[in-house]
């Protein structure tokens, strides 16, 4: 009789979180608004802007505070946002 095949390796759910936010910075195009996750030395910490650059290692979010270059490998997460709130009248 032979063993039966082994169970098939469920994925974590951080790792599901991690290739679905992957396919959205695949799919976004430049300009799009987004909110990224990534984890670094110091914890984890989040990127909300537009997207302007991306490379197979690299996207690239310009922030309030300027651009923000995060390492695909760090990415736990990323989500489409709506455009911000306009201004508040005075």
């Amino acid at each position: 009789m032979t063993d039966p095949d082994p169970p098939a390796t469920v994925p974590s759910q951080a790792a599901i979180a991690r290739t679905r936010a992957l396919v959205v910075l695949d799919g976004a195009a430049l300009g799009d608004r987004l909110v990224v996750r990534a984890h670094d030395g110091a914890g984890a910490r989040d990127a909300l802007g537009e997207l302007t650059g991306r490379t197979a290692e690299t996207v690239t979010i310009a922030t309030r505070r300027g651009p923000v270059t995060v390492l695909r490998s760090d990415v736990v997460a990323a989500k489409p946002v709506p455009p911000p709130p306009p201004p508040r009248a005075p």
